[in-house]
């Protein structure tokens, strides 16, 4: 919903009189700002600590040799009764920390000492329906403001000084199964947003706003048969071409309710001018209803941010039938003297495209164990199926409720699901947090009834090993062999930082943060925060001091989606704390806590 214009003019002409009065507000972040910021380390600009999504900062005061002595600076409880998984990725501007947490919170601390300077809390309706968990992973600074979106599909942009709100905008009705969750992506100063939504029949798209305004700039479907669209400054819109070719990969009218839902947020290349955006899965589950490819579904989708035109896409699960979302990040990289972007995929497999192109240069897997397909043809780019391994049609099945099922590996967590891996342009190795589990998957009948769930399937996860689920491995994107790996008896749901000090921090359900040394893979530290960690850790430089910050709070979809698995993890206990660590200037180390009182 837009804020009225007398309201918001107000406000705008406020703020603006405020930054032309001297000292009264920090310095905006520009988007010269954003892309610079990764080669200095001192601030967290961006999701991914870059528009790249590499998550590697250049800081190196923290290294292996001393990482030991590392201790907590101050802790900050997000308080309340609101825990559930808490999947958010700091920034850091100008002293200050903005976090996002669990039910569309934000906060504002000082970065330095943990002290809160002010929270916003968005008020929810009753009727939201996310698909996993009431998690949010971040936000974006642009000019003085800090925007982050909604568990009702909305995103609002705050004053970063006060935490008053500038603008309000609704992105979809959340009422029909849309809603947000992932981190806004400023990209040559236009902010980029996806939406969640694929287990309830949305159409997944990309929109481009004014990030000072909250004004549309065009919006591209990621289901194809879509129209895109253009909008002038004064709100109208104009016909920006049809994503792809109706019904050419899709039956009927299924792409109208088609899925592909760009959950995960996007990154950005500056060199290539093109946003890369992860698109999940079909809907419905059942593939028995769709034949065909599916467009542009478990892909990822190369969008020229001008023009807002598809330039590229691939599909790394064509006709999906196991939930295999493509929405994970694709990280572009330098190999060879050539651009190029890796993703680890929900499927199993490890791709590298040139990014300029989408040509698929390497695909392999970085499981153990993958039964769906037995590799991917480098010629075509295509999977090659196991077609036994496709779950069967239930209208063939005597009673027609149900298809004969199958056990496929990975499950539909994935071999990776949300949990963001790392690059270290220094090992030239990509760090990604892996899990080994598989399912149980049948088909069954279904019908779209908006805003009810849309899946036509069953299942039930299951672990594959004894001894561990969750695995964080190197991985070599030339070779595609994995290097080294350090094992955990729960499945991975964080993310990992990886720095210049040779050393990738990661964390686990069980409560830890630790760091490994990033070429062999040695744990040389680890800390028990109390609570899961489901998110990525960060890192940046404050008055000379390098600090290394992670949010911990169990939950997530294992816990609610994990069948066997979540039974394995039931004793982990819900939290939401922001932990803050640094070396001690003397030999000792104290920490500081604050409240959310």
């Amino acid at each position: 919903m837009r804020i009225p214009p007398a309201t918001l003019l107000t406000t705008r002409l406020s703020l603006a009189c405020l930054a032309c009065c001297g000292s009264a507000l920090a310095a905006g972040v520009s988007d010269q700002m954003i892309q610079d910021s990764p080669r200095s380390g001192a601030s967290v600009l961006s999701s991914g600590l870059g528009t790249q999504g590499q998550r590697y900062s250049p800081l190196k005061q923290v290294s292996t040799a001393n990482v030991s002595r590392l201790v907590p600076a101050w802790a900050f409880s997000f308080g309340g009764e609101k825990q559930r998984g808490q999947e958010s990725q700091p920034l850091i501007h100008e002293g200050k920390m903005f976090v996002t947490a669990s039910y569309s919170r934000i906060y504002a601390l000082d970065a330095a000492t943990g002290k809160k300077l002010w929270k916003y809390e968005h008020r929810l309706p009753e009727g939201i329906m996310p698909c996993c968990d009431v998690v949010n992973r971040g936000a974006a600074l642009f000019d003085n403001l800090v925007i982050f979106a909604t568990l009702d599909a909305q995103l609002v942009a705050l004053d970063q000084a006060s935490g008053e709100v500038v603008w309000k905008e609704k992105i979809d009705d959340y009422a029909a199964g849309y809603s947000a969750t992932a981190a806004p992506l400023i990209a040559g100063g236009l902010l980029l947003t996806g939406l969640s939504g694929g287990e309830f029949g949305v159409v997944g798209r990309v929109e481009a706003r004014d990030p000072r305004t909250g004004q549309m700039v065009w919006s591209r479907p990621t289901v194809e048969g879509h129209m895109g669209y253009r909008y002038d400054k004064e709100g109208n819109k104009s016909e920006n071409g049809i994503s792809g070719t109706t019904n050419k990969s899709w039956p009927g009218d299924l792409w109208k309710t088609g899925g592909s839902a760009t959950w995960m947020g996007g990154t950005y290349d500056a060199k290539t001018g093109l946003a890369y955006f992860g698109t999940g899965n079909p809907a419905p589950w059942n593939s028995h209803l769709r034949q065909g490819d599916n467009l542009f579904s478990c892909s990822t989708v190369a969008i020229d941010i001008k023009t807002g035109q598809i330039k590229w896409h691939y599909q790394g699960t064509p006709n999906d039938a196991w939930d295999f979302d493509g929405a994970n990040e694709f990280i572009t990289f330098d190999m060879d003297g050539k651009r190029l972007g890796g993703k680890a995929d929900r499927n199993g497999f490890f791709y590298v495209n040139d990014a300029t192109t989408g040509e698929l240069k390497n695909a392999f897997p970085f499981v153990r164990k993958l039964s769906w397909a037995s590799g991917v043809d480098l010629k075509t780019g295509r999977p090659m199926f196991i077609k036994e391994n496709r779950s069967g049609d239930p209208t063939a099945s005597s009673d027609g409720k149900k298809g004969s099922s199958v056990f496929a590996a990975p499950g539909f967590l994935g071999g990776k699901n949300q949990m963001p891996m790392a690059y270290s342009p220094d090992t030239k190795l990509f760090y990604v947090p892996a899990n080994e589990w598989g399912m149980e998957i049948w088909n069954e009948p279904v019908t779209y009834k908006k805003g009810a769930a849309y899946l036509g399937a069953g299942f039930t996860i299951k672990p594959l090993n004894e001894d561990y689920i969750g695995a964080l491995r190197a991985v070599d994107p030339k070779t595609g062999k994995i290097v080294w790996e350090v094992k955990n008896n729960a499945p991975l749901w964080g993310g990992v930082l990886t720095t210049a000090g040779n050393l990738v921090f990661w964390g686990t359900p069980e409560g830890f943060l630790k760091a490994a040394d990033a070429k062999t893979g040695k744990v040389v530290w680890e800390f028990q925060t109390g609570s899961g960690v489901v998110a990525p850790p960060v890192s940046w430089m404050q008055n000379g001091e390098q600090y290394i910050s992670v949010v911990s709070g169990w939950g997530g979809a294992v816990p609610l989606w994990g069948g066997d698995v979540a039974k394995r993890v039931n004793f982990l206990e819900q939290g939401g704390m922001v932990w803050v660590f640094k070396l001690p200037k003397t030999g000792g180390g104290s920490a500081k806590l604050a409240s959310a009182k």
